[in-house]
């Protein structure tokens, strides 16, 4: 599945820069890929996991993946900002599974085309945007994130990384989940995104590194 970005995971370095992900997000419509692509942009999670997001995962203020659902197969906590809750609850519709997805039966589906024209849209525009995958947002995110002065094992905890702090030996006596970091991070990222999206100065200022 090329369009979300998985086969090219581990040997593409494409980050969106804040011109890009304007222009991206300008040409996001009202669909469910739209919303999607906005979600995974504010979350830095794998399209996998937000196109078949189901509403019994949704608690209020964040998504709570179970492992069957996660690629390492381990539970997955991400804090949502307020721009990504505005964003889930245009989408909330009684009796429904699936948060997104035309017949509710698994997911969202149809990448391809919804990918080839949000493209169009953004060729519509005049937008400098060379060529990308949906799997560019997710390590902009997190690229960005650091950027802005998240600890690395912060950055990986958003992402459910294991590896580093989280690995081997040192992943046996490291439980903790941190959560309030991870939810400090992604509202510093939301309100960086929004910043440039509304061609407005950021209201919460970079972390500072220890």
């Amino acid at each position: 599945m090329s369009h979300t970005g998985k086969r090219n995971e581990t040997t593409r370095a494409r980050v969106l820069t804040d011109d890009e992900l304007k222009a991206v997000w300008k040409a996001c419509d009202d669909t469910d890929h739209a919303a999607i692509v906005k979600l995974l942009l504010l979350t830095g999670q794998r399209a996998a996991e937000i196109g078949s997001l189901r509403w019994d995962e949704v608690k209020d203020d964040r998504i709570e993946l179970p492992g069957e659902r996660t690629k390492n197969k381990r539970p997955h906590t991400i804090p949502l900002s307020d721009p990504a809750r505005a964003i889930l609850d245009r989408f909330r519709v009684v009796g429904r599974v699936h948060v997104f997805g035309r017949d509710d039966a698994a997911g969202f589906r149809g990448w391809g085309v919804s990918k080839q024209r949000l493209d169009e849209r953004i060729a519509k525009a005049g937008a400098p945007l060379t060529a990308w995958v949906v799997h560019d947002l997710r390590r902009t995110a997190a690229t960005r994130m650091a950027e802005l002065g998240v600890q690395p094992h912060i950055v990986e905890a958003v992402l459910n990384h294991v590896s580093g702090h989280k690995s081997g030996v040192a992943g046996i006596y490291n439980r903790a989940t941190y959560d309030r970091e991870k939810r400090a991070a992604l509202n510093l990222w939301a309100e960086h995104v929004l910043a440039v999206v509304e061609d407005r100065a950021p209201t919460v200022v970079p972390m500072k590194r220890a």
